[in-house]
């Protein structure tokens, strides 16, 4: 079972459909009870970094995730939910994350933004992305990225600079891309994260 974090925002049921399309079973719950049954944990996301934290912090959920990491759960982050995995963010202010990957989440300068639509992730590590080969495409919907350090990243995008589109620390994984509209690329990485 996969619980899936419901803290008021996000993309909780296209992820949750992407999940069962895999075969899997999925829950979308913000009762830590429920969320105790379930062997993975994935923090979905869409919105401004200091609303989310502050819903997590209002139904005890950022304690209750930190907990769990610590534990050895495997969790992910998508978009807002992995820019949450760092330590803080400048978006309309500084905000503490949930501090569990080392890093500040910080503005795009350049270019267009929001950064939109289909781009390359490169320099790929990890199990998360095994079987899918560097320079694959994925969706993208983010004004902000991860500023982290080499040892935390787990993949590399180019948007007028180069950002950490992946990043992850022992059981703990984060992507700024949406997998769940990722095509085929992004169900092989729900794949590998089901798999853990």
């Amino acid at each position: 079972m996969i619980g899936i974090i419901d803290y008021g925002m996000g993309n909780l049921r296209s992820v949750l459909k992407a999940i069962e399309f895999l075969g899997g079973e999925g829950r979308v719950t913000a009762r830590a009870e429920e969320l105790d049954a379930c062997e993975k944990l994935i923090l979905p996301g869409v919105g401004s970094f200091g609303a989310g934290m502050e819903n997590l912090r209002r139904g005890g959920l950022d304690e209750y995730v930190r907990r769990r990491a610590a534990e050895g759960t495997p969790l992910l982050g998508i978009c807002l939910g992995m820019q949450f995995l760092l330590e803080e963010s400048e978006e309309e202010g500084l905000f503490q994350g949930l501090g569990l990957v080392k890093g500040r989440v910080v503005p795009f300068t350049e270019g267009k933004i929001p950064h939109m639509g289909w781009n390359a992730v490169e320099d790929m590590r990890g199990p998360l992305f095994d079987g899918i080969p560097s320079g694959t495409q994925f969706y993208f919907v983010h004004s902000y990225f991860a500023d982290t350090a080499e040892e935390y990243t787990l993949g590399k995008t180019e948007y007028y600079r180069t950002f950490a589109s992946a990043v992850g620390k022992n059981n703990v994984f984060g992507v700024q891309f949406h997998p769940e509209k990722s095509g085929a690329a992004g169900l092989q990485l729900l794949r590998n994260y089901m798999r853990l």
